[in-house]
């Protein structure tokens, strides 16, 4: 997920850490994600007041907070069938 180097940014950041810090420090950077990016700022924004005891934290926390375009389909599983009537439920194709 940390394709331009973001991850290596955090890791170097002196923590204890809070969110605002990093917004501040980091947060115009982009996150190439499956569908597309994410400013870092727009992510850490969704975890308000948090702080970070180390670089693994914070990177956690990333994962943790990005929205469904890190993500493939969103809603599958292929462990469970989809519930009847869930919005989620796949498009039928035809092969």
């Amino acid at each position: 997920m940390f394709r331009n180097r973001t991850g290596e940014f955090i890791d170097a950041h002196e923590y204890p850490a809070t969110t605002e810090e990093l917004i501040e420090a980091y947060g115009d950077r982009d996150l190439e994600l499956p569908n597309g990016s994410e400013q870092l700022g727009d992510v850490l924004g969704r975890l308000e007041g948090e702080t970070f005891e180390s670089a693994d934290d914070a990177q956690l926390a990333v994962y943790s907070a990005v929205s469904d375009k890190a993500v493939g389909r969103v809603g599958y599983s292929d462990r469970d069938p989809t519930p009847l009537g869930s919005p989620y439920a796949p498009v039928p194709m035809s092969f």
